[in-house]
């Protein structure tokens, strides 16, 4: 019955539209097919498993499923192999005009040979595109079936045989080893069985060896075929074309063959020719994945040279590319060509990853290699010529450098324009990179542009020797270089502790920047100090006193970031301290390429969720107007979660930080008023009018006491069956719908109701069932997240003191049994939560069952009754104060984890870098992102804050200030609304943002300097650095010699 179920559901699928049979019909009929089909199989291997042994199982399910599949499939190629080399064969007749005498003579040869070997006839590409999706969805329907036989049957799929005791010569002997005495009498035939390993068969790709040879010739062609156009069409468009800017196509969608590649290592904009090419080869991969028989090996050979033969006319196209800059085209053209080499690299890498199951040696070694040393020169080259573009273009400026002039550059009104063009390019590198390249190489690229051309500043204005009207001039310039790359450090900096604590040996190129920078200071102070300042400075430290302060270290590497007088407020407060400001955190995600996850997640938990509770006081409250609800119901339909629901999953799942969901939503839940709403939370279908954190922590708790729920279910099943099932199981039962229309005046009682019970029985059973919920709730409350057992820790404090229900075993575990109530007291709940199905009998009984725990949390109304009485009666002469020491053996566990929160908060008040290590963070991040939309809510989380970046600085600025100052009506951006991501860099927008602040020269003259401070650090320069400094001040002339150094 179920292989004649199998045919007719595949039969109908493709037989259903009219027309001739043809591979797109045979494709998009299986693609409706196969997934019901794997849903039937995993039914049958749930029943299969509990009636039938796993050898039996694995039996039935490839002789009933796979092999009537195998057999369709067959049938289904075998009709199409012969319309198509029928079709062939007449397209060889009409091309060569043959009468129509020879027409039907070769057309009956060609029949025959058909018949005979079935090959050699000709495939179009999209028919090996068809034919590569339906080998796509039978590997699917392979991975799907081992996967349940490996999940429901609890074994491997292939074992090992089992040869014990069977030896074999060199000659060829069998010798027996040495049997047990009770063994004795085992035949000698019975010791030679060998155990033959259980296995499903699945023999689909037999039905496709008939076409493995057409399929192998066509596949060579057809890559060759679209390769050639596409790379052609590309050029065409480029001799068109005004200018020989490459066209570039964003690669936000990552498609499967490329899911093993991390985030910070995918390129983010790609040539178009390079992903229309890798977009075809892709959708021809399966054709070669399948190929695990020797009949087949062909086409993964075929298609391993057409791939290698792509990758290199990909590679001479870009190596094209890149020779054109700059005399032809820009710049912009060699990042894209890295970008696009790092694709290709990438997509063979995995191809080859992917088909090593069969073949032992890499299949793309050659261009895999090729593409290598590709990228490493085509990386050198552009961080090459950026830096040289700096050191012999930008920075080459007659006109600005002119030090001895005796007249101010413009009059004291701007920097140097070497200087400012220096901070647009870095601005527009640092844009293209951010833009096209993968986030990790990016950064690698600025950081090195950036450390280098700083190395070329230093040197250069370590040389100058100003006049005195070109003094200011020196300030002015050296001081915006260092604004300048203040904003660029936020970028190449990964972490809170790679830009607060560099350190030579692990990051050695923010460590010369910063070495670059403090050397432009001492420049800086030097040269440009008032006189009286470097005198007093001088005379103070002169005589015996000067060499053992010469022989100091050098000071603090972001000595020079706190030196500006108007330093970033992001920044923190001193060098020496480990704890980055709350704008500086933010700034840091923000500057990122990428959303960096484990820094997501650390800006979140800092300063006691601060940024989460500016978000959640923003966000919007539970009443709505107008179009906000109605696009409040369409989210609510599209299942999308809200943002409060987002914030609270992640805190939920944040293990190591328990107090992070309290604290964060202490202040909302007060805001709400919802302490209160926690001590009688229901379990019916989340309404409108229900706040969303209510309805997160209800679904945790119902989900934690599932078990319970079925195993009392089981527990009621069980003792229906065994004792108190009637004796009417043969009469009909009468339905529901019938037992409505009686009245009740008749005081009718359904016949299957009038079961032969004593209240004994009964209190037996309400005894067991109450046993089971109070036994189990120490292990629930065990078993649930640290931060919810703080949050209801938290609840339990904040709430009214007029609960005296709950000092008997706290706010969690009243909850936990007040919904396992709400379960009990709804059957069809009940019902849907266990999947079980519950009579009437069983309904009422779970209803008595509630009324037991109700008494005894003592949440009735009215006293007790008598059957209730009974039943904890008889739990406690059993176990005499049992139910009680169970309650605060639960209540202690669910109040531990509160008080080691508060016990250790001392120590996460001492900074995140102590609370919270790298190693902790990453365990929660991967502890999110293996629950199921861990990764998706915490990057909902990051476009938010990208979105409301500007309002949340805003908001974290006013941090001290009071709380009536701070709260703003503005609602949280969502969604971009039309907005789009600027893909062209814009110097206008870089002017307007950064010329105020870094090129005014008359506000930085204004500045108050620490002179003092300046010149005391300069102190620990090496001798004869500070001597050829001074040397250049002109200031010091003529009183140079005066000192002993």
């Amino acid at each position: 019955m179920q292989s004649k179920m199998v045919r007719d559901l595949l039969q109908n699928c493709v037989l259903s539209s009219c027309g001739e049979t043809n591979f797109d019909k045979v494709v998009h009929g299986y693609q409706s097919s196969i997934p019901t089909l794997c849903t039937i199989i995993k039914e049958d291997f749930y029943i299969l498993s509990g009636t039938m042994d796993p050898s039996s199982s694995l039996k039935f399910i490839s002789e009933t499923y796979l092999d009537t599949i195998t057999e369709e499939i067959t049938v289904l190629l075998e009709r199409l192999c012969e319309l198509q080399f029928k079709e062939n064969a007449l397209h060889i007749v009409k091309a060569n005009k043959i009468s129509k005498k020879h027409r039907r003579t070769v057309h009956a040869v060609a029949s025959q040979e058909y018949h005979k070997k079935g090959r050699n006839f000709c495939l179009t590409l999209y028919q090996l595109k068809c034919l590569s999706q339906l080998i796509k969805l039978f590997l699917f329907m392979e991975e799907k079936v081992e996967e349940l036989c490996a999940e429901i049957l609890l074994m491997p799929l292939f074992t090992e045989k089992n040869v014990q005791g069977v030896l074999k010569k060199a000659s060829g002997e069998l010798l027996i080893g040495e049997t047990r005495a009770n063994e004795a009498s085992v035949l000698p035939e019975q010791l030679l069985q060998v155990k033959e390993p259980i296995s499903l068969n699945f023999g689909w790709r037999n039905a496709f060896k008939d076409l493995s040879s057409s399929v192998a010739h066509c596949i060579t062609i057809a890559i060759q075929d679209f390769s050639t156009k596409i790379l052609q069409h590309e050029r065409q468009e480029q001799s068109s074309a005004a200018g020989y800017a490459m066209s570039l196509v964003n690669n936000q969608q990552i498609r499967e063959s490329c899911r093993a590649v991390q985030q910070e290592e995918q390129p983010k904009r790609i040539a178009k020719f390079c992903s229309d090419i890798m977009g075809e080869l892709d959708t021809l991969l399966p054709l070669a994945l399948a190929c695990r028989d020797d009949s087949l090996q062909e086409i993964r050979a075929n298609f391993v040279e057409a791939c290698s033969k792509v990758a290199t006319a990909v590679l001479a196209r870009l190596e094209e590319k890149s020779e054109d800059v700059p005399s032809k085209a820009p710049l912009q053209n060699l990042y894209a060509a890295l970008s696009t080499a790092i694709y290709v690299y990438q997509h063979f890498t995995t191809y080859s990853n992917l088909m090593r199951e069969s073949s032992k040696k890499p299949l793309f070694l050659v261009p895999v290699q090729q593409y290598q040393k590709f990228i490493d020169v085509l990386q050198f080259q552009v961080t090459n010529y950026c830096v040289r573009v700096c050191a012999t273009s930008i920075l080459q400026d007659a006109e600005s450098h002119h030090w001895d002039d005796y007249k101010a550059f413009y009059e004291g009104e701007r920097c140097s324009f070497s200087v400012q063009m220096w901070h647009y390019f870095c601005c527009s590198l640092h844009h293209d990179l951010w833009t096209i390249l993968p986030p990790k190489l990016a950064k690698e690229i600025l950081t090195d542009v950036l450390e280098q051309s700083l190395d070329v500043l230093s040197s250069r204005y370590s040389q100058a020797c100003p006049s005195y009207k070109r003094t200011p001039q020196i300030r002015i310039d050296i001081a915006a270089i260092l604004m300048s790359t203040e904003n660029m450090l936020w970028s190449v900096c990964s972490s809170v502790q790679e830009f607060l604590n560099p350190h030579e040996d692990r990051d050695l190129k923010i460590y010369k920047i910063h070495s670059h920078c403090n050397n432009m200071l001492s420049v800086l102070a030097i040269l440009t100090s008032p006189l009286k300042n470097l005198y007093e400075t001088l005379v103070n430290n002169s005589g015996e006193h000067l060499p053992h302060v010469f022989s100091k270290g050098f000071y603090h590497p972001l000595h020079w970031l706190f030196c500006i007088p108007s330093s970033s407020p992001s920044l923190p407060k001193s060098p020496s301290v480990r704890e980055m400001a709350a704008q500086g955190q933010l700034k840091l995600l923000l500057s990122q390429p990428y959303c960096n996850l484990n820094l997501l997640l650390e800006t979140l938990l800092y300063h006691d969720c601060l940024l989460v509770r500016i978000l959640l006081k923003s966000s919007r409250s539970e009443v709505f107007t107008g179009e906000e609800q109605s696009s409040l119901l369409d989210e609510i339909n599209n299942k999308e979660p809200t943002l409060i629901e987002t914030i609270f999953t992640i805190l939920a799942d944040c293990i190591l930080s328990p107090k992070s969901l309290g604290i964060a939503f202490e202040a909302y839940m007060e805001k709400e008023q919802l302490w209160d709403s926690l001590y009688n939370m229901t379990v019916s279908s989340c309404g409108k009018s229900e706040p969303e954190v209510i309805r997160c922590l209800k679904l945790i708790l119902i989900n934690s006491v599932k078990g319970i729920v079925k195993q009392i279910v089981s527990l009621m099943h069980s003792w229906e069956a065994t004792e108190n099932y009637g004796t009417y199981q043969h009469k009909q039962i009468v339905p529901e719908s019938l037992l409505k229309t009686v009245p009740r005046e008749w005081n009718y009682t359904p016949r299957e109701m009038k079961r032969k019970e004593s209240g004994k029985c009964f209190t037996r059973l309400a005894a067991q069932a109450v046993s089971i919920v109070i036994s189990k709730l120490p292990t629930v409350i065990a078993c649930l997240p640290p931060p919810i057992k703080y949050f209801f820790f938290l609840a339990e404090r904040k709430m009214s003191r007029n609960f005296s229900e709950l000092k008997k075993a706290g706010l969690l575990v009243w909850n936990l049994i007040v919904i396992i109530c709400r379960i009990f007291e709804d059957g069809n709940t009940a019902e849907l939560l266990t999947g079980a199905t519950l009579d009437r009998w069983s309904k009422e009984k779970l209803s008595l069952v509630r009324v037991c725990l109700e008494s005894i949390m003592g949440k009735q109304k009215t006293g007790p009754k008598q059957v209730t009485q009974k039943v904890i009666q008889s739990i406690e002469q059993q176990r005499p104060n049992w139910i009680e020491s169970q309650l605060l053996k639960a209540r202690k566990l669910s109040t531990d984890c509160g008080s080691d929160a508060i016990e250790g908060a001392a120590l996460e008040q001492e900074g995140i870098a102590f609370g919270f290590t790298e190693q902790k963070i990453n365990m929660m991040v991967l502890d999110i992102c293996h629950k199921p939309g861990g990764s998706e809510y915490l990057r909902q989380i990051y476009h938010i804050i990208r979105l409301n970046e500007q309002y949340l600085n805003d908001q974290l600025s006013c941090e001290n200030s009071p709380e009536e100052n701070v709260t703003s009506n503005q609602s949280l951006l969502l969604t971009l609304k039309g907005r789009e991501e600027q893909a062209v860099f814009n110097p206008f927008q870089v002017h307007s943002q950064s010329c105020a602040k870094v090129f005014n020269q008359s506000t930085i003259t204004e500045w108050n300097w620490d002179w003092s401070d300046l010149l005391s650090s300069c102190l620990g320069l090496d001798q004869m650095t500070f001597r050829v400094l001074l040397a250049h001040s002109f200031k010091c002339v003529g009183a140079f010699d005066q000192y002993p150094f």
